[in-house]
């Protein structure tokens, strides 16, 4: 669903609405970009503003406004994506105002400025946050963000802007386009086949794999070029994978090795360390019998 986001504030409260085209119109991966989404409290503009400001200097109005103090965004890990499944992620906002914490928003979005026209983002699922009061002054509130892997393409894979707002209870806000930033990394996949089972004490043994991640733009898994990947073992009685060797994958991603460390029974797997656009991953270990 293409998703157009206005965070404003309506009868006291901070709501977000999202306009959606049809779902015959929704992008499908590698189609047409969203919109740039809106963001800011519409309904606080002009004759609308909150009482208490009137009269006041930039400066006194500034420090009469709400401060934003925290925004974490999945718990502070980057935003890993898939290729069909959407993606909930929290984000909670901390902030305080001598009257305390009405509301808050968010938007999660790329682009070097919201006016751009290649500019876009996900908005909060919630009409309102969920505050918890630390004290009469601070609160800390909780909003969810669906990120739909058929609204992204593959350099999207980067850091991303996240848009924080308040409202205080008195009714002044705060906003910040760019409080903070959040990584989106592609899902990365990794096999691993050990043969021959069972295999001679000290013999040649053959690992093979493969080293995929989500093509954003195609909806499938690519093999990952040219990654350095480290084959590991474990003793059947241990829990502590050791490196045997490190390999590079093809241009397909595949990858290939042999070894005559076979002195135990036990497991082989291949580990990657993950890249800025990839996160980690390990196979699951496949277990080869010394005879």
């Amino acid at each position: 669903m293409r998703i157009r986001a206005t965070v404003a504030a309506v009868s006291g409260a901070l709501a977000l609405s999202a306009l959606a085209v049809p779902a015959s119109q929704a992008a499908q991966p590698g189609g047409d970009r969203p919109s740039a989404p809106e963001y800011g409290f519409a309904a606080q503009r002009g004759a609308a503003a909150a009482p208490k400001a009137k009269g006041l200097t930039a400066a006194a109005k500034a420090a009469a406004a709400p401060v934003i103090t925290k925004t974490v965004v999945n718990g502070g890990k980057p935003i890993v994506v898939g290729t069909t499944a959407t993606k909930k992620v929290t984000v909670a906002i901390t902030a305080s105002h001598a009257s305390g914490i009405a509301d808050a928003g968010t938007l999660l979005w790329i682009g070097k400025s919201l006016d751009d026209d290649d500019a876009f983002g996900f908005g909060q699922n919630e009409d309102n946050a969920k505050c918890k009061a630390a004290s009469a002054t601070t609160s800390t509130c909780t909003l969810t963000v669906t990120v739909d892997p058929l609204l992204l393409i593959n350099t999207d894979a980067t850091y991303w802007n996240v848009g924080a707002a308040v409202l205080a209870k008195d009714g002044s806000d705060a906003y910040n386009d760019k409080y903070t930033k959040i990584r989106f990394q592609r899902l990365s996949k990794l096999t691993v086949n050990a043969s021959p089972e069972p295999v001679k004490k000290g013999k040649t043994l053959t690992a093979t794999g493969k080293l995929s991640r989500a093509n954003w733009e195609t909806g499938t898994y690519k093999g990952y070029a040219t990654q350095t990947v480290k084959l590991q073992f474990r003793k059947k009685d241990s829990k502590t994978y050791t490196d045997v060797k490190t390999v590079k994958t093809s241009g397909t991603g595949t990858l290939k090795t042999t070894t005559t460390k076979t002195t135990a029974s036990g497991y082989w797997r291949w580990s990657f360390a993950g890249t800025a656009s990839t996160p980690a991953v390990n196979a699951t270990g496949d277990y080869v019998a010394v005879k």
